[in-house]
């Protein structure tokens, strides 16, 4: 999608994307948990399965044959599980110029995602290095003739030969679902050891056969821990669904699960049976397996030359504007850090402010104010998780401002929409009434059973905007 904003500006006259898979649509690949399975518990550490970085002056050319290491597996493992749906429904997160096809479920299948984004895909395709690995990226010597310019070192992972690059500018557009957070819970390391291979991220479950007939206790209540929740409760005699707050996504009352409160502390073999103590004092014991949705770390292991380290807890990327830009050479851009939006309409309106920058169209605040923003956002949101955290109406405002913000950009006769360049989404009231009700669109979803997968719009659940509803 990145490509296609950078495309329509007619500015560029090289533009590579490396993609270290072999297709295109990132973590919509569906892949095995070789790697996964294997994270340490607890797992604290956001380089986690990344080695030290070549410097790209002394890579050795005769390099023909490379194979990750096995923490670095991560890297080509997705979250994705069996018959995972989406949260967010069509209407709202297709791309602009792309709608699902008209048969499409309210909420699409990951398979269908993956078609969606395939044929998103088509046009652009051969322009992308798959199998190609980003190893490094750094500034180039400032007394070079190529000063402020990015040096990019990949490796082909077919033949296992390194490349350096030279670029004016680099988008980082890897996402930020690779190396999985396991919280440091009293006991939790002692109480792994004491029952082996009873505790997994989810980012290492794939379906809940193994969870039959077992009492499970699931830690997080964010998307993926309502979801895989529902999954495994159909077949667990018990599901435990500890949390500290409320989920965003709602939930209905059955029998085959219990809210509990936040876990503090996992207890010894030695006094209780596979026990645990709750917040509130009480002890759960017979506890058969623990599943952790606890999020995942931020993690550039390729930027680490960059000073200071602009990932250095793993809880946000530091030194950025508008979540985008690296604030001391914003020829470095980074969409979609956000969390809790719609990914793909946010990403569309990012790129089109990167590109219109990148190109000239449209200029960046002097670096003060840049930092300015940052340490206002800070203030406002905290420095840690919840920075790059826009909730809604945040994304909304968010989403609306950048598209703001590239439709001022200089006209040149050339491009389309008479000048302006290619735009992305701007939500209009409908829509910005169904982003609000999501949770109890998606709630009323899944109440319908198997009766969901026909059910086409939200309108057949019973929402129906009115101009009332402003």
């Amino acid at each position: 999608m990145s490509l296609r904003y950078l495309i329509a500006e007619k500015a560029f006259s090289k533009i590579d994307i490396f993609e270290q898979g072999d297709n295109v649509g990132g973590i919509w690949n569906y892949s095995g948990t070789d790697y996964s399975i294997r994270v340490p518990i607890p797992q604290t550490n956001p380089r986690y399965g990344f080695g030290g970085n070549p410097d790209p002056q002394q890579l050795d050319e005769s390099i023909t044959t490379s194979s990750p290491t096995e923490p670095f597996g991560l890297a080509f493992e997705t979250p994705l599980y069996d018959n995972l749906e989406t949260n967010i429904p069509h209407f709202l997160m297709q791309y602009s110029d792309k709608a699902f096809p008209a048969d499409a479920p309210l909420f699409p299948s990951c398979e269908m995602v993956l078609r969606y984004i395939e044929e998103y895909a088509e046009g652009v395709r051969h322009l992308i290095r798959f199998q190609t690995q980003v190893v490094d990226v750094r500034l180039c010597d400032g007394d070079s003739a190529e000063s402020d310019k990015w040096s990019v070192t990949t490796r082909d992972l077919q033949s296992g030969k390194m490349n350096v690059g030279i670029y004016d500018a680099v988008m980082v557009a890897n996402g930020h679902y690779t190396v999985p957070h396991v919280p440091d819970i009293k006991g939790v390391k002692e109480w792994n050891i004491a029952y082996p291979g009873a505790i997994i991220h989810s980012k290492a479950y794939r379906n809940p056969q193994s969870f039959r007939d077992k009492k499970v206790l699931l830690v997080g209540n964010s998307a993926s821990g309502v979801d895989i929740g529902v999954q495994i409760g159909r077949e667990c005699k018990l599901l435990l669904l500890s949390s500290r707050s409320e989920s965003q996504f709602g939930q209905t009352t059955v029998n085959w699960k219990e809210d509990v409160p936040e876990v503090l502390e996992f207890l010894q073999a030695e006094t209780y049976d596979r026990a645990v103590r709750l917040k509130d004092g009480r002890i759960e014991e017979g506890i058969d397996a623990v599943v952790f949705c606890t999020g995942y770390f931020f993690s550039l292991p390729f930027l680490e030359s960059l000073k200071p380290q602009i990932v250095t807890d793993g809880l946000r990327v530091r030194d950025t504007y508008q979540h985008m830009f690296y604030i001391e050479h914003p020829t470095l851009a980074f969409p979609v850090l956000n969390c809790r939006i719609i990914p793909f309409t946010l990403a569309e309106n990012q790129c089109a402010v990167i590109a219109r920058i990148w190109s000239g169209r449209l200029s960046l605040p002097s670096k003060d104010e840049m930092r300015k923003w940052e340490q206002d956002q800070i203030n406002q949101q905290g420095g840690g998780r919840k920075f790059h955290v826009l909730k809604f109406p945040l994304d909304a405002e968010m989403l609306h401002m950048l598209y703001e913000w590239a439709q001022s950009a200089k006209k040149i006769k050339h491009l389309e929409n008479n000048g302006t360049g290619k735009m992305g989404k701007f939500w209009d009231k409908r829509e910005s009434w169904m982003r609000s009700k999501l949770p109890e669109i998606k709630k009323a979803y899944a109440e319908r059973g198997f009766r969901r997968f026909n059910i086409r719009s939200a309108e057949e659940l019973g929402f129906a905007y009115e101009e009332k509803d402003r």
